[in-house]
């Protein structure tokens, strides 16, 4: 059986940015694969583009540029954000909002995002809201461990049940998403949540 719409598939894989003798920053085996539903958006374009028609034993390798992953890091996703929104019960939390923390919040259409404190200044947090692979090329090396079909209920759904969780990882990894949770956006957030790589999620 070979990749294709709406069927099932595990991969194992390493990640790397700028190119196959760059640094490692991500690594799934067997016992921690990362299994999804091909097609349904969960994953960057290019990256199931890539996969697309291989079976189970098949090895993959390829680069993705900046552009055709997570893009370029912009200044228009660095923002003010009112320290009020980080108050618990009327006191703001300076032991979670300090400067380097990543902090899951909710964009205005309620999907999940990472921001990253850049300072606190006064009322104003910064967060960098730039995905953390926002610029970098990546490069992907591994195997397809398993294809099969997807469960109507699956389908339905719109993320696979069972053992090996739906994001595998990305946000985002990388194939996933761009939300940074590194399980990405849109498609399978609740996966996400306790299966999060760089290969993350969704959008």
């Amino acid at each position: 059986m070979i990749i294709d719409k709406s069927r099932v598939v595990s991969l194992v894989y390493e990640l790397r940015v700028d190119g196959s003798e760059g640094e490692i920053i991500e690594s799934l085996n067997d016992a921690k694969p990362l299994t999804f539903i091909y097609g349904t958006g969960s994953l960057l374009p290019k990256f199931e583009a890539n996969i697309n028609g291989l079976k189970v034993g098949d090895t993959f390798r390829f680069d993705l540029k900046c552009e055709d992953a997570y893009g370029f890091a912009t200044e228009d996703a660095v923002v003010d954000v009112p320290k009020s929104v980080f108050e618990v019960e009327g006191e703001f939390d300076d032991q979670l909002v300090k400067e380097g923390n990543a902090i899951p919040m909710m964009d205005g259409e309620g999907h999940r995002i990472n921001g990253v404190v850049v300072a606190v200044e006064g009322d104003i947090v910064k967060m960098d809201f730039n995905h953390p692979l926002a610029g970098d090329d990546l490069h992907f090396s591994g195997k397809v461990v398993e294809v099969r079909e997807a469960t109507e209920e699956e389908l339905q759904h719109g993320h696979i049940h069972g053992n090996g969780g739906g994001c595998g990882s990305g946000g985002g990894g990388c194939g996933c998403g761009n939300d940074g949770g590194s399980c990405g956006s849109g498609g399978c957030e609740s996966d996400c949540e306790t299966n999060e790589s760089a290969c993350g999620c969704g959008h």
